[in-house]
């Protein structure tokens, strides 16, 4: 059986710039993916918070169907329903274009995510999110200046 993402999209990817949200509150934001099972990806978020603590929550990745393996579901809290996960483009070695949506009674959320294996912008990318109907204009960036984000490293 083959695993839910292709190994080569296991470590950690930095997150460069994402659509604003209510959970992520920090910088130098991280995401490691690591394989739990050939069906199961592990995630651990990590982020520096403004006090100079850091922010982590663990999450697990399944496809929801084999034969679309880029489509996956997330769950952050064991037994919540899962939220789609779904990764648009990916490189392995350089980007990850990743977006997801959830709704909260009447409201509809949509996420997006940038991700690169260096600390650096790749501005190229909003166009890929764009042209899948992403709001590029509303997305921030992440700072990962490896100074500022020293403390990541320990």
């Amino acid at each position: 059986m083959s695993p839910v993402l292709p190994l080569q999209y296991l470590g950690t990817w930095f997150n460069i710039q994402k659509l604003p949200d209510v959970f992520q509150k920090g910088e130098c934001s991280t995401a490691t993916y690591s394989l739990k099972s050939p069906e199961v990806v592990g995630v651990l978020n990590r982020e520096l918070l403004a006090d100079g603590t850091i922010n982590s929550i663990t999450a697990s990745v399944k496809a929801k169907d084999p034969s679309e393996p880029a489509k996956l579901e997330v769950s952050f809290i064991e037994n919540s329903p899962p939220v789609p996960y779904w990764v648009l483009s990916t490189d392995y070695d350089n980007h990850g274009l990743v977006y997801s949506c959830t709704d909260y009674g009447l409201f509809h959320v949509d996420f997006a995510w940038i991700m690169s294996r260096k600390q650096e912008t790749i501005v190229e990318l909003q166009s890929i999110l764009a042209s899948a109907g992403v709001s590029v204009d509303k997305l921030l960036a992440t700072n990962q200046y490896e100074a500022y984000c020293s403390a990541m490293s320990q």
